[in-house]
């Protein structure tokens, strides 16, 4: 080759490397002010690269837990810990614009809506960490295993009664969580008393006595103690069709307020309560 061809060669190996998309070095210091988002990272392998996550983040213990809020963000705080990726569910205070401003990365992941929202989060911590292929592996075990336990779950027609706290507060079929009630066929008593449409009303004791739920699940165990033996000692609760039959089912705080891996535990305990013969 001459010269002359030598070095147009050099030149169009230069051009063609320069319109290469530059693959991102995938974070190494990340802050999760997200507990679900905490339980997610950590679940698909990229727990090492977390430096710090927020107070309400206590799953999993190892999880590098801090005083931030995820309530009430301060730019300041966080950009302390030095992070080149910021993963958050909300934007309070314009929190993800102050972080910019700072050139930090963020990633607004905000609460999902359906199962396919909450996979499609997965698979985009896995991609922007670099543990593409894990989060893929986790989303299809979620899917399998959710499956198997709704499967497994003779078909009945009754009706649902989700506890947030001993107000009596609810989730309609319209959230998350009342979706995942749909998967087992359940009647949610809560959909006919929405007249606002918020998706969380508040009930009365009357009205679920009225409703007899079939099922009632306990979202208020740890907040507030709340179990089987405390429904059934309520005015009038023991003769209700969940309580008779054992299926008042109470389920830790925090598996039943987020989107993440865990949704599987959730799942599965509905499931195992519904098995029981009446």
């Amino acid at each position: 080759m001459s010269h002359r061809l030598l070095i147009v060669a050099v030149a169009v190996a230069v051009a063609v490397l320069a319109v290469q998309p530059v693959r991102a070095r995938p974070p190494q210091r990340i802050v999760s002010l997200s507990p679900t988002a905490t339980e997610s990272l950590f679940a698909i392998g990229a727990g090492s690269q977390v430096v710090a996550v927020d107070d309400q983040s206590d799953y999993p213990r190892r999880a590098p837990r801090t005083s931030l809020s995820g309530y009430t963000p301060n730019v300041e705080a966080i950009a302390g810990y030095r992070p080149d990726l910021v993963v958050l569910s909300g934007d309070a205070n314009d929190v993800v614009g102050g972080l910019r401003k700072l050139g930090i990365r963020v990633l607004l992941q905000p609460a999902a809506q359906t199962l396919a929202g909450a996979y499609a989060e997965i698979r985009q911590l896995g991609a922007l960490t670099g543990h593409k292929r894990s989060a893929a592996a986790l989303v299809a075990r979620m899917r399998k295993s959710i499956a198997k336990a709704v499967k497994s779950v003779p078909k009945r027609h009754l009706s649902v009664y989700h506890e947030l706290d001993p107000t009596y507060y609810s989730a309609t079929s319209k959230t998350f969580i009342g979706r995942i009630y749909r998967l087992f066929g359940l009647r949610n008593i809560a959909d006919a008393a929405d007249s606002s449409g918020s998706g969380y009303p508040q009930l009365s004791g009357e009205y679920i006595v009225s409703a007899n739920p079939g099922l009632i699940v306990l979202a208020d165990t740890r907040c507030c103690g709340q179990s089987a033996a405390t429904v059934a000692a309520r005015a009038g609760w023991s003769g209700l069709a969940a309580v008779r039959n054992h299926r008042v089912v109470g389920i830790d705080d925090s598996v039943a307020s987020r989107w993440g891996p865990r949704i599987v535990d959730f799942v599965r305990a509905v499931g195992k309560a519904l098995r029981r013969s009446a």
